[in-house]
C-alpha cells in the first residue's frame, strides 16, 4: 500500500471507530454495549497497526533505519491478516486433533471407546443481524471498505454433546 492509502485507511477505520462510538449510545443491553465495546477495541487495534505502518514508511523513504524495510513487509502481512472478532475465535489444530476458544487452552476433540473413534470439534454459529441490531450495516460497512473481516460467531458445543 502507498503513503496515500494507509492515510485513506486510516481516516475511514477513525470514522468508523467514531461511528461506533456514537451509536453505542443508543444500546438498550448490556450484550449490545459488550459488542460495541469489542468493536471500538477491533478498529483502534487496526488504527495501531497503520499508524505503525505509515511510520516504517516514513523510516524506509528516509533511509533512517536499515531493517525498517524488513519490519514494513512483516507488518503489512499481519494486518493484511487482521480480523476483528466480536465474540468467539475458535483455533482448529487439525494435526493433532485439537481446538481451542478464545485462545484459551487446547482442548481434545478425538476420543475413542468400543464404538470407534470420534472426532467432534466445536463449530461457529454467527450472530443474527437482529441480534447485532443496528450494528450489523455498520459491520458491513467496515468489511466492505476496509477489507477486514469483521467476525460476530459463537463457539457452538452442541455437536460436541457439551451444551
Amino acid at each position: 500500500m502507498t503513503t496515500d492509502q494507509n492515510l485513506m485507511l486510516y481516516a475511514k477505520l477513525s470514522g468508523f471507530r467514531l461511528v461506533v462510538l456514537a451509536n453505542r449510545f443508543g444500546c438498550d443491553s448490556e450484550f449490545s454495549r459488550d459488542l460495541h465495546d469489542r468493536l471500538v477495541e477491533g478498529l483502534e487495534a487496526a488504527i495501531g497497526r497503520v499508524r505503525i505502518i505509515m511510520s516504517l514508511e516514513r523510516s524506509v523513504l528516509t533511509g533512517d533505519d536499515e531493517f525498517a524495510e524488513y519490519q514494513l513487509e512483516g507488518e503489512a502481512e499481519i494486518f493484511g491478516r487482521l480480523r476483528i472478532s466480536l465474540l468467539d475465535d475458535l483455533e482448529i489444530d487439525f494435526d493433532t486433533y485439537e481446538y481451542r476458544i478464545n485462545g484459551g487452552d487446547w482442548a481434545i476433540a478425538l476420543t475413542a471407546d468400543y464404538t470407534g473413534v470420534d472426532i467432534d470439534y466445536p463449530e461457529l454459529i454467527a450472530v443474527t443481524d437482529d441480534e447485532l441490531g443496528s450494528l450489523a450495516p455498520i459491520i458491513e460497512g467496515i468489511t466492505s471498505e476496509t477489507r477486514i473481516a469483521v467476525n460476530a460467531s459463537r463457539a457452538s458445543y452442541i455437536r460436541c454433546g457439551r451444551s
